[in-house]
């Protein structure tokens, strides 16, 4: 991963391996179809019943043939198929003869795409619609077949994925793990076509649910590895790079990961997508790597012997980014990127009279964005350092700020939390909201 050109190792089409994906196919397989019924009932004309018995249940040699010869109406029929009928037990059928069709052969999907000149909706709209379908097997075999169409699309910036992408942030919330991994594997190979990494970035819950399944209980060194591969295909995206760590905190979690990985596969994807945020976008990410304290895990990982030289070199590439940037990282940077990372200590900068004399009206930049951060943090913390941490700063912005500085914390609601945590179980957390209490009465005669 050394080379980080945006670019990505090629894998097939059809890629995901899921237990208990293949097992509800194999049961489906043992099932007889009744097309004849299907026929008779009306589901299918008797025209696309002659078609579809030349093809089912045939071999992969006849189904290459036919695929050869009559291509484009096969997709077509299939595509046709799904777009009118909505019984599920046909639906898996049809699902399942795509799927043959595509498989060992994905220069087959050319026809798919061929048929967008017949319909505008194709080939998307139909599987589209089956991700919706209250059944165990369909929306999944949708899904698996929607990944190849995606990954294989002719001009991946005119395919508009939304439905697709709300399904998959909502399958990695699953509490059954098999569907997260299928969820997540589509995923590995639909983010490694870059017109598509930010607009799956911009579903609503989707890139919270995926880093959410690291912070699961136990996710398992291949889980780790294939969400953090996702993350790492996001992170080749610029707009991602700037965010993604102010969002989701996600350098000091992934630090956490490769602390603790047993698997070398881990610690490097970790190493690459660190890499992609130094080099996409430095300023919004090497100061929170200096707190997350990444510099000396970068040091203790250089001394290790490891299998794949692109690490060695993504490793050493980092500790240079970090060890040249250490030295010009200015106190109120290691403070700000402290502060947004939510997992706040007593640093230096914290009990420092001159730190406060000099940056306290700082806390005032980007619409009070620090100051904002620390009274959330109040609210949300659940830690007494955290909470300790942040009513001393805003006891010492309102003792050197400027003197609206009091009318500011009650306007954020800050002052009243400071007043409830005077009587917090934790006996640091009082003294500090105490603290801070003075502070304002020095400050201003009303609180």
């Amino acid at each position: 991963m050394a080379d980080n050109q945006d670019a990505v190792p090629e894998v097939p089409l059809a890629l995901v391996s899921n237990q208990y994906y293949e097992t509800k196919i194999a049961q489906m397989r043992n099932r007889p179809v009744p097309w004849e019924g299907y026929q008779r009932a009306n589901l299918i004309t008797s025209e696309q019943l002659d078609l579809i018995q030349r093809i089912d249940n045939k071999s992969p040699q006849v189904i290459k043939e036919l695929a050869d010869e009559r291509g484009d109406t096969y997709a077509n029929l299939y595509l046709q198929i799904l777009d009118t009928l909505n019984r599920p037990d046909t639906i898996q059928h049809v699902l399942l003869l795509i799927e043959d069709f595509l498989t060992d052969h994905e220069e087959n999907v050319q026809y798919f795409h061929h048929a967008s000149g017949n319909k505008p909706t194709y080939p998307f709209g139909p599987l589209f619609k089956h991700l919706r379908v209250n059944d165990d097997i369909v929306p999944l075999q949708a899904s698996k077949i929607l990944t190849i169409f995606a990954s294989s699309a002719p001009s991946p910036s005119m395919v508009d994925l939304s439905p697709y992408f709300n399904w998959i942030a909502t399958q990695v919330q699953s509490e059954d793990l098999r569907i997260v991994d299928l969820a997540v594997q589509e995923l590995e190979s639909i983010l490694r076509v870059r017109e598509y990494r930010l607009p799956f970035w911009e579903t609503p819950k989707a890139a919270e649910s995926l880093i959410h399944v690291l912070r699961r209980t136990s996710p398992g060194p291949q889980m780790q590895y294939q969400v953090i591969f996702c993350i790492w295909l996001l992170t080749f995206d610029a707009q991602i790079a700037s965010t993604i760590n102010r969002q989701y905190d996600i350098i000091p979690l992934l630090i956490d990961i490769a602390k603790s990985a047993l698997k070398e596969k881990v610690i490097r994807v970790v190493i690459a997508s660190f890499r992609n945020l130094v080099e996409k976008q430095p300023e919004s990410n090497l100061a929170a790597m200096l707190v997350a304290k990444l510099l000396p895990f970068t040091e203790n990982l250089s001394t290790r012997k490891w299998s794949d030289t692109d690490i060695v070199e993504d490793i050493e590439y980092l500790k240079a980014e970090l060890e040249e940037n250490f030295h010009s990282l200015s106190t109120f940077e290691e403070y700000s990127s402290e502060v947004e990372t939510g997992k706040l200590n007593w640093s230096p900068p914290h009990k420092s009279e001159v730190f406060w004399k000099e940056n306290a009206q700082r806390l005032n930049e980007q619409d009070y964005r620090l100051l904002r951060i620390l009274a959330r943090l109040l609210s949300t913390s659940q830690s007494p350092l955290v909470l300790s941490v942040a009513a001393h700063d805003i006891g010492q912005y309102v003792k050197y700020s400027s003197k609206d500085a009091k009318k500011i914390v009650q306007e954020i609601g800050a002052k009243q939390r400071i007043m409830e945590l005077m009587t917090h179980e934790d006996q640091d957390v009082r003294y500090q909201a105490l603290s801070a209490v003075q502070k304002y009465m020095t400050n201003a005669w009303e609180f």
